[in-house]
């Protein structure tokens, strides 16, 4: 077992010069705020991969890892908490994309107020700085171990984030989009490098099952449902809460309506979600062999640190494997971070930018806000290093972050679904969100909680004395049922939206993107294109529900088989062998 050497050290430096020349690049060719934020102009192929790499980083490897190590295979539900939605992706995508909207929040802006709008930018950036400072801490633990402590995580911090904000700020979403076509291929490497090495090393995967059982670990480390910690209510709240996540998670205005017409969006969005989804059973596999790997070498996994398992086995093994291989691992982790980092950093710039700063400062030449939007950029990320540098570890990180942006997602669907949803509707949804969020944290909340008749049946809280906390999924309905039913109730007793503005709203979530279109104005139907007369499903009680083309129904039904034949396949993975 060796450190670096000059070959690893040679790689880390053509990839980090070469990835940060091509997103420099990308910034000639901008002459406007939709050329940086918003360029529709992207095939299949390079939505497939901007997809892919804005969600999909380092950091998750080390999160799914740690958690396997904790909990054995059911880990993976701390990213395939997105799994039971990715189907919805295939509904979801062409309804951003039709909105025809910079951002998320013009969406708000035009079914709410400006207010929403501003709410949206103010949630979506604090949620976008969380998620920037999740990915650094991963990316911070897996170069440490991956060099062995040579590189220490205070370090690597910054210098992930001065690449990926210089070329980020010069290339805009394009430049973005065009370096995560490299980087997500070399994420997907990353993701599966580890597999054979270690595999190698235990008598294949036979032999990682047969050590894991031996040590009496099989029946919660290879199962992917674990009762009383990652079950199935658990499962299902995180689902739940995925679904209001995404919708309003920033970055995901750009994964769906970047493409030339939203069926790039569409195919792009799943398909690179699926994508992410076979990786994260890499990354479990890799983290189950190296538990084999410790119990065979006669290492308590008590004494394993999770959080540095996934750099510890690279360290320990690729060095041996070939010269340079160590320096490929570290590039390609590198590209998962800042194949994410930089998605998420436009995103947030273009929040602050479009929908707080515009709308204050008017009359502005394009680049001055271009010029703003960069200078946002490194605000935002600013404040991610600073929370990088804060939480206690990836876990908490991500724990933190999947709570901020649902709270914004209720009203997003309350809107979508139901015509009555007012402007104090969308407030009281987000308020009653982060209260209930607050409440359901406070100690003698808890305490309250764990004398209630059957609280010890119903899991209603986990640990004891300092550490007792409300079990999660009853924390997430907790804030999510307090958003929801606050943000119909006041809906019903505040005065309704303007009737031209929701006809807008609604008939820009029908009508479909044409191939050509010039759209000068967010959230408008550009000149020359009437508004889609689609049939409805529902109409009843002001809901706005419309009946599914079949287009619609057929991908959205595969990308259920597709769900099933993964779960499948890993229950595969540790029954047949």
């Amino acid at each position: 077992m060796s450190g670096l050497s000059a070959i690893d050290a040679i790689v880390l430096v053509v990839y980090l010069i070469g990835i940060t020349a091509l997103g420099a690049w990308m910034g000639r060719r901008i002459q406007s705020t939709n050329d940086y934020f918003m360029p529709r102009k992207f095939g299949i192929t390079a939505m497939v991969l901007h997809a892919f790499g804005t969600g999909t980083a380092s950091d998750q490897a080390v999160s799914v890892a740690a958690a396997t190590v904790k909990f054995g295979l059911s880990g993976i539900w701390y990213q395939w908490m997105f799994l039971f939605v990715t189907p919805f992706y295939w509904i979801i995508a062409p309804i951003m994309r039709r909105f025809r909207a910079v951002t998320t929040a013009d969406v708000y802006a035009l079914r709410y107020d400006r207010s929403v709008a501003a709410l949206f930018a103010v949630v979506g950036v604090a949620g976008m700085a969380v998620k920037i400072g999740l990915m650094l801490v991963g990316a911070g633990a897996l170069i440490e171990s991956g060099t062995g402590g040579l590189v220490d995580a205070g370090w690597a911090i910054p210098i992930v984030t001065v690449l990926f904000v210089f070329y980020g700020m010069a290339g805009g979403l394009a430049g973005a989009i065009v370096t995560d076509v490299v980087q997500g291929l070399m994420t997907m490497f990353f993701s599966f490098m580890l597999i054979p090495v270690v595999l190698s090393e235990v008598g294949g995967w036979g032999g990682a099952l047969d050590t894991i059982r031996g040590a009496d670990l099989g029946s919660s480390m290879l199962s992917l449902i674990a009762p009383g910690e990652i079950g199935v209510f658990y499962i299902t709240a995180l689902s739940i809460n995925t679904l209001f996540l995404i919708v309003a998670l920033p970055s995901v205005m750009g994964n769906c309506a970047a493409g030339k017409t939203e069926w790039e969006g569409r195919v792009g969005f799943v398909a690179g979600n699926f994508l992410k989804r076979i990786c994260t059973v890499a990354w479990s596999v890799t983290a189950l062999a190296a538990v084999a790997w410790y119990l065979q070498s006669g290492v308590e996994l008590s004494q394993v640190d999770p959080d540095a398992v996934y750099g510890d086995i690279a360290y320990r093994f690729l060095p041996g494997l070939m010269p340079g291989m160590l320096g490929v691992f570290i590039a390609c982790l590198l590209a998962g971070i800042m194949s994410s980092c930089d998605s998420f950093m436009i995103s947030s710039s273009a929040l602050f930018t479009e929908n707080i700063y515009k709308q204050i400062i008017t009359d502005r030449s394009q680049a001055h806000y271009i010029g703003v939007g960069r200078l946002a950029a490194m605000g935002v990320v600013a404040v991610g290093v600073a929370f990088a540098y804060y939480v206690e570890g990836v876990v908490p990180a991500l724990q933190i972050w999947y709570k901020v942006v649902p709270m914004m997602g209720i009203a997003f669907w309350l809107g979508l679904l139901w015509r009555r949803a007012t402007v104090a509707g969308a407030w009281a949804s987000v308020i009653a969100g982060f209260a209930g969020w607050w409440v359901g944290t406070r100690p003698s909340f808890v305490a309250w909680a764990a004398e209630l008749p059957m609280a010890e049946s119903l899991n209603f809280v986990t640990g004891t004395g300092e550490s007792a906390a409300l079990y999660e999924p009853w924390l997430i309905t907790g804030y999510l049922g307090a958003g929801l039913i606050s943000g119909i109730l006041v809906s019903l007793v505040t005065p309704r939206v303007n009737s031209e503005q929701l006809d807008l709203y609604y008939n820009l979530t029908k009508t479909p993107i044409h191939p050509g279109e010039v759209i000068d104005l967010p959230c408008q139907l550009p000149d020359g294109v009437a508004p889609n007369q689609r049939p409805m499903l529902v109409t009843a009680f002001d809901l706005e529900v419309p009946q599914p083309s079949v287009t619609t129904v057929v991908g959205f039904a595969l990308s259920w088989v597709g769900v099933v034949v993964l779960i499948g396949g890993c229950v595969l993975l540790v029954t047949i062998w």
